[in-house]
């Protein structure tokens, strides 16, 4: 009896994979928000690869791959939505520099590159980088 579950999960695994792959195949490259798309189609992998996984008797390393698959999609579609996708993100295309001018760690990004810059009169590449210390007087 158990023979006839394991294989039934592992048809059940090996149907899902192909409905996955035809899809991912499918799916075109001038799909709006495709990462998205491609992170939901793989999802459809993982969930037949943990049924795979029980249907050979991988307990434990389905568990654990069933704990980690979510966060890990989760990441790649956070590390996509914050640095490549200008088009779905608005917030990326209004990048304001506000600088305080009395903070004594932030400067001005063009402040920087003019210190940078060989051309700078300013300062000497020695005088770059200074320590400055904070003299205490001792009350007695």
């Amino acid at each position: 009896m158990i023979e006839y579950i394991q294989s039934l999960l592992l048809i059940i695994s090996a149907f899902l994979m192909i409905i996955s792959a035809i899809g991912l195949i499918s799916l075109g490259k001038d799909t709006k928000n495709i990462v998205y798309a491609r992170i939901h189609i793989v999802g459809i992998f993982d969930v037949a690869c943990i049924i795979a996984m029980i249907g050979i008797g991988q307990f434990l390393l389905a568990g654990i791959y069933f704990v980690l698959a979510p966060f890990i999609a989760h990441a790649i579609a956070n590390a996509y939505w914050k640095k490549e996708d200008r088009e779905n993100n608005l917030d990326l295309q209004n990048v304001e520099e506000v600088v305080d001018e009395n903070h004594p760690f932030i400067h001005p990004k063009e402040k920087m590159q003019a210190l940078e810059s060989e051309d700078s009169e300013k300062l000497k590449a020695d005088e770059r980088f200074s320590v400055t210390t904070l003299e205490i007087d001792e009350v007695d």
